[in-house]
């Protein structure tokens, strides 16, 4: 293998050959001029045009006006078929407008369409219809002359001529111009042209004649029809209900964004009243018009719907429904815009459009037809190009189209072959760099196809730290000396190397897919010339920028304390290097003999300039031996910090705060005592440390003090004879040292030594529950008895025959007057007193009542447990548990039944030796616990599986004795209760 060239190695690996199609010159020397030449762009399209027949006017003209570079030529067709433009001819172009001299319907009736070429390639605009707008006179026979009773309804057809486009129509009464005016008896139909009136009267009789007036543009042409006669015959008027005559369709069509008329009129004696409605919806805001019509003005989607007329007067009604459809022309919603792509690369456009029904999407080329075919893909409104050729080059379009409408959206495909060219976007020429930090040097040439790119540090070449080295690189690297690598630079100079390429780092260089340069973790020896160099098959180019490495600032020096206070000191320093880039600013940080940490410090000034060499610090601790140092900072960063300056002690000052925690109470009789919380060194501000107490009965106007040494010290006893328990007495302190006394604190209200008790509860009650159980209750000692804060009452039980120092004691907390008392003998005589307590001890018992408990449930188990099955019942027995002279009564049996291990259980409750359970079709076994139940409590249960299969007892045991269930539901009947419980076990 031999190494031929840098460039040779860069094109093999992004797959260009020798094989490639260079551009022609001309496209060539196109892409490398400074004009800018581009396809057709309509800036005027042809519209849909109404030319009126026997108009004076002598043509029609049809714009088209396209901008482009070379300008555009024109050509016209006419239903799908390219005009002949001859000399001759009716048909003239001038400029891009088709201008047609003497238009004829038979001739020139039909769609147009413009289309712009130049040299970069052709568009066809929009299509347009020419229409000739007529109308024709009302036939000249007589028309039947209408008689009707008094009071009932008339409707006169009006029968208009051919016509285009559509008409407005007035109806005449005798003569010209007495046109019969719109009111809620008469109607004329827009639709139609008929005239309706509801109710006929006298003042109604007369000859009748259409009058209809069609506008075409600037033309407007009105005919009336002939006469026809109303003659009314003289009866009584009767009332009768209203009959709707005229009436809309069961499905109005409509575009949105369009005007909907619905029409309306109905028969009636008394003259009906019309109101409308929507059935499926709420009326809408853009309702307008009178009863007979109702009118939609930009119609939307949330327009559809049924709407319902209805017609009533006082004998009755009519009503008539129909719906409204909203359909819409094509609307875009994304399109195609210029696009520029290199050569060999792929591309995908997209059109997508709106409107109702859904609209199909074509495409054109240069004006025709694009379908699928060899790496072109036309998928509805999907394009795809696979590996781009220059010859894809041109004018596209999107078309897309329902019966409403077509829309057009245009857009040029410049296929690109560039040489790499940095002249737009060169390499930055200053590229400063952070010490440590990372460089991003994006390489970015104007190239098409895009260019292989190379990057290097000076004459050595970067090598992409992520990517592995291939094989002849490998070769290269072990016989370096054989081997002239020819870097093409300007000068196209030839570098021969004494050794093959040093890598700059393998962890920190990457080159990026688009050739963007990343340099990671910068330092000082990574300055230098760097150099990109980008090459494609149309040619070469690079460009060069010098990388300067810059970093935070060094540690400033000499670190002088002066100017000590009790709360500020003066600082001065010496600059440090500011490695190319200008000091901001400095930063001053200090450490106590409390901490080892350094914390940022308040200084005068607040923000200290970068040309400044000294600075106060405030804010300081008075008495606190302090470290300073300085930190220099720049646009890169904050640098190392300078050493510490030498320890200093600031000044002592009377302290400053107050000691917090103020409290205290409790103690012997005739005691105050006030307690705080000791003041931290950071506070004590000097030597000679200690705390001033005050206080006062409250009430009293005297204050008492008293000083208490040492910042150590936590509370302070008051003793005299004359307090009385539980006193209020106001408190406050402040802290002292040798330079003075500190603000006091708020005042707090501390209570002196409580006196237990003076008074019992009274009407003491326990009641046995179990037979190992009590509830005691009690009525509680009136507040003033207590002189304290009462914080519960002590229950004291023994049994009969012991000395009530041996009792056991429970004691509740706060003011309930209740306890239950559990772990009681059974069958046993008990004595029961209460007491009250507070922090000082218990006050006197109460009166001693007598409870005896319980005896205890059987301790037999339920035996021979059997069972039978019935449809969707099991039967359960078991022989009844007679109690014994010392144990209580049975009340029941409670039986725990579980269909297996993992469904919840379910609690029987029998008076009786057997119950009767459901169970499922699908039954096969059940675990079940059975036990005696009375006023002791309940026994020891006996455990069963039941089988389907089975009728007797497949286990019995003795479980000793449980815990009761947790039951949370319960019903009850005669001889069944049934609870659902939280646990298997009783």
């Amino acid at each position: 293998m031999v190494c031929i060239g840098l460039y040779w190695f860069a094109l093999v690996c992004t797959g260009f050959g020798a094989e490639q199609v260079l551009p022609s010159p001309a496209v060539w020397c196109q892409a490398q001029s400074g004009t800018r030449s581009y396809g057709p762009v309509f800036e005027e399209q042809p519209s849909h045009t109404l030319f009126p027949e026997g108009s004076a006017e002598e043509k029609v003209t049809l714009g088209c006006r396209a901008r482009a570079n070379p300008p555009a030529t024109y050509r016209w067709k006419m239903n799908g078929t390219e005009l002949k433009l001859e000399p001759d001819s009716r048909y003239r172009l001038v400029a891009g407008d088709l201008v047609i001299s003497n238009p004829v319907k038979a001739k020139d009736s039909g769609s147009y369409q413009c289309v712009a070429t130049n040299s970069r390639g052709t568009v066809v605009s929009r299509e347009a219809s020419l229409r000739f707008g007529f109308l024709q006179e009302f036939s000249a026979e007589e028309r039947d002359p209408v008689k009707i009773t008094e009071g009932w309804g008339v409707m006169f057809t009006c029968s208009p001529p051919p016509h285009y486009p559509g008409l407005s129509y007035r109806w005449l009464l005798n003569e010209f111009p007495n046109f019969i005016p719109a009111d809620g008896r008469r109607f004329i139909s827009q639709t139609t042209g008929n005239l309706y009136i509801a109710k006929t009267e006298a003042s109604d009789l007369g000859n009748y004649s259409c009058f209809a007036t069609s506008h075409m543009d600037f033309i407007t042409k009105s005919v009336f029809s002939k006469f026809s006669r109303l003659s009314l015959a003289a009866e009584d008027a009767r009332q009768f209900p209203p009959s709707i005559k005229a009436r809309f369709p069961a499905d109005t069509y409509a575009l949105a964004g369009q005007l909907v008329t619905l029409e309306c009129f109905a028969f009636g004696n008394p003259v009906p009243r019309i109101k409308w409605r929507k059935l499926d919806g709420p009326q809408s805001s853009k309702w307008i018009g009178s009863e007979p019509l109702l009118q939609i003005q930009h119609a939307g989607f949330e327009d559809e719907g049924t709407y319902e007329c209805e017609a009533e007067n006082a004998k009755g009604r009519d009503t008539h429904q129909g719906r409204i459809i909203i359909h819409a022309q094509p609307d875009w919603l994304d399109v195609i815009s210029d696009t520029e792509a290199d050569i060999g690369s792929d591309l995908r456009w997209s059109c997508v459009a709106s409107g109702k029904p859904r609209p199909t999407v074509r495409w054109l080329r240069d004006g025709q037809p694009l379908t699928s075919q060899n790496r072109i893909e036309v998928s509805g409104g999907e394009l795809r190009f696979s590996k781009l050729v220059l010859e894809d080059s041109g004018m596209y379009q999107c078309v897309a189209e329902n019966k409403h409408g077509t829309v057009y959206a245009s857009a040029e495909l410049t296929v690109q072959a560039l040489a790499p060219d940095f002249r737009l976007n060169p390499v930055k020429r200053l590229i400063p760099a952070a010490r440590s930090g990372k460089v991003i040097i994006p390489c970015q040439p104007r190239a098409a196809p895009k260019a292989t790119v190379l990057w290097t540090k000076g004459t050595e070449l970067l090598v992409n730290s992520s990517r592995r080295l291939d094989s002849m690189i490998q070769i290269c690297c072990c016989f370096p000396e054989f081997y002239q690598w020819e870097f093409p630079n300007a000068q196209h100079e030839q570098i021969f190397y004494p050794s093959f390429v040093w890598l700059l780092s393998l962890c920190r260089v990457t080159i990026t897919a688009d050739g963007t340069l990343i340099l990671q973790n910068i330092s000082k020896s990574d300055e230098g010339k760097y150099t990109c160099f980008a090459e494609n098959f149309m040619g070469k180019a690079n460009s060069t920028g010098i990388l300067s490495v810059r970093g935070p600032p060094g540690p400033p020096g000499g670190v002088v304390v002066r100017d000590i206070g009790d709360t500020s000191v003066q600082l001065s320093w010496s600059r440090g290097f500011d490695n190319h880039s200008p000091i901001a600013r400095y930063l001053i940080e200090a450490r106590t003999l409390l901490s080892s940490q350094w914390k940022q410090m308040r200084t005068n000034p607040v923000n200290i300039e970068g040309n400044a060499e000294t600075a106060q610090v405030v804010n300081l601790i008075p008495w606190m031996d302090y470290e300073f140092r300085v930190l220099a900072s720049n646009i890169l960063g904050i640098g190392e910090p300078s050493l510490p300056s030498s320890k200093i002690r600031t000044k002592e000052a009377a302290p400053t705060v107050a000691p917090s925690g103020l409290g205290g109470g409790g103690g012997a009789p005739n005691e105050l005592i006030i307690t705080w919380t000791p003041t931290l060194r950071d506070y004590q501000n000097g030597d000679g440390f200690g705390y001033i107490v005050s206080f006062r009965r409250k009430g009293s106007q005297e204050w008492l003090r008293a000083r208490v040494p040492h910042a150590e010290s936590l509370h302070f006893v008051y003793r005299n004879e004359s307090i009385a328990p539980y006193t209020p007495f106001e408190v406050k302190i402040k802290a002292y040292n040798r330079k003075g006394e500190g603000p006091e604190s708020l005042t707090a209200t501390v209570y002196s030594a409580e006196e237990e008790p003076k008074a019992a509860p009274y009407r003491v009650t326990a009641k046995s529950v179990l037979s190992s159980e009590m509830d005691v209750s009690w009525e509680p000692v009136e507040q003033g008895e207590v002189t304290g804060v009462l914080l519960g009452y002590e229950i004291r039980y023994w049994k009969d025959g012991d000395k009530e120092e041996a009792a056991d004691r429970v004691r509740t907390a706060g003011l309930v007057t209740s306890a239950h008392v559990t772990g009681l003998n059974p069958n046993t005589d008990y004595h029961v007193s209460v007491r009250a307590y507070n922090r000082a001890g218990t006050g006197p018992p109460s009166p001693s009542t007598n409870v005896t408990t319980t005896r205890p449930p059987p301790k037999r188990p339920p035996g021979n447990i059997s069972w039978t099955f019935s449809g969707s019942t099991v039967s359960i027995k078991w022989d009844p548990v007679v109690a014994k002279a010392d144990e209580s009564a049975v009340t029941g049996y409670k039986m725990l039944y579980r269909q297996d291990s993992h469904s919840a259980p379910t609690l029987y409750l029998a008076s009786k030796s057997h119950i009767d359970i459901p169970i499922p079709e699908d039954f096969t076994h059940a675990f079940v616990q059975i036990r005696v139940t009375g006023p002791g409590g309940d026994g020891t249960p006996a455990e069963v599986h039941i089988l389907r299969n089975s009728g007797t007892s497949m286990m019995v045991e003795d479980s000793g004795t449980r815990p009761a269930p947790h039951i949370v539901v319960i019903t009850t009947n005669s001889l069944l209760m049934v609870a659902l419980i939280s646990s298997l076990e009783l």
